[in-house]
């Protein structure tokens, strides 16, 4: 701080003393700002106005960190095995200084074992949406006052991972020193002992999802949701007929009918999704034949929109010898299954 003053003359009569000075002090000034105040006065000596004296009192703006970590949600929802699952915060620089903003992800609840690869990604165009054009990051470089920056966290989930998991994330944004553009600042820390003239610091960030407050840093945390399809398989026979007890009418079964050389057999395979599941999607079947059975072109094979085999529409195909073994192979596409639903797949088969 820097103080001027001057002595007044020999005074007969005092006669009024002016003050001027700077509007108050607005949060959000600039660190390293002047701040003036000029003081006037003015006298009579002997009826005589004197010259008016002054007085001037100037100190800098020290710098006040504040920052806010803001998650954008609702929580993401993943499947298991998907890559680069994304999670958005905004980061603010709240302080009255261009900072220096050092970045870090860690995983504050769920399986450490489903999830992995957390990464970092500054939103450089400004879209609000993860893509090609931003650029991975560890700190954010000179961001300016009020500046509000987008990023993402990224990251791999695991196969493992189970439907209904749960995974916490929390992004940290510790102030460093600015002015260096292309690196990053020394951590800043509180200035210790009394104001001096240069531009002190005082930490005053609150207390975030894993930080306390006046530490410089501050976090939230963001969610991931696994969604995942939970597919069961069936597949179940019955005999429709054999040479002796042949099928009735339209190829109904004969209930008489046993597994016997040249008995008919339908196979039925199911493929449920559990309830509140995420949609299972272009589901395959790939059905290898045993080497005791030829399949029944004659009959052909269905795909039913439900677990009765009954009602199913023409579909899937027939190969020789494409199975791992050499198999002849049945292969439908029941397209999506979803929560709570059933499809099925049927064909015939006779016993060698």
């Amino acid at each position: 701080m820097k103080t001027t003053t001057q002595l007044l003359g020999a005074v007969s009569a005092f006669a009024l003393v002016a003050m001027s000075s700077a509007p108050a002090l607005a949060e959000g000034t600039s660190a390293g700002s002047t701040i003036t105040n000029n003081v006037n006065v003015t006298f009579d000596v002997g009826g005589v106005t004197q010259t008016a004296v002054e007085a001037s009192n100037s100190f800098t703006v020290d710098r006040k960190v504040n920052v806010n970590v803001e998650y954008i949600g609702p929580a993401t929802s993943v499947s298991p095995g998907q890559q680069d699952a994304v999670i958005a915060f905004d980061v603010t620089n709240l302080s009255n200084d261009t900072i220096d903003l050092d970045l870090a992800a860690a995983l504050t609840a769920g399986t450490a074992g489903n999830i992995a690869n957390f990464q970092i990604y500054r939103d450089t165009n400004g879209n609000g949406v993860f893509d090609a054009g931003d650029a991975l990051v560890t700190y954010l470089d000179e961001v300016i006052e009020d500046e509000t920056v987008r990023v993402f966290v990224v990251a791999d989930i695991a196969l493992t991972a189970a439907n209904g998991d749960d995974f916490n994330v929390t992004l940290t944004a510790d102030a460093h020193e600015g002015g260096g553009a292309g690196a990053l600042g020394a951590e800043l820390v509180d200035t210790a002992g009394a104001n001096t003239a240069g531009i002190d610091t005082v930490l005053a960030d609150g207390a975030g999802a894993t930080d306390l407050a006046n530490e410089g840093d501050f976090s939230d945390t963001g969610e991931y949701t696994v969604a995942g399809a939970i597919v069961a398989v069936a597949k179940t026979s019955r005999i429709i007929a054999d040479p002796v007890n042949l099928a009735g009418p339209g190829g109904a079964a004969n209930p008489n009918a046993k597994a016997i050389p040249g008995a008919t057999v339908e196979y039925c395979i199911t493929v449920s999704n559990a309830s509140g599941a995420a949609t299972a999607t272009n589901v395959d079947v790939v059905d290898d034949l045993p080497f005791d059975v030829t399949y029944d072109a004659g009959f052909g094979i269905f795909v039913d929109g439900n677990a009765t085999c009954e009602s199913g529409v023409a579909g899937g195909a027939f190969s020789t010898g494409s199975g791992p073994l050499g198999e002849d192979q049945v292969t439908g596409d029941l397209s999506d299954v979803a929560a709570g639903e059933t499809r099925s797949l049927y064909f015939r088969v006779e016993i060698n």
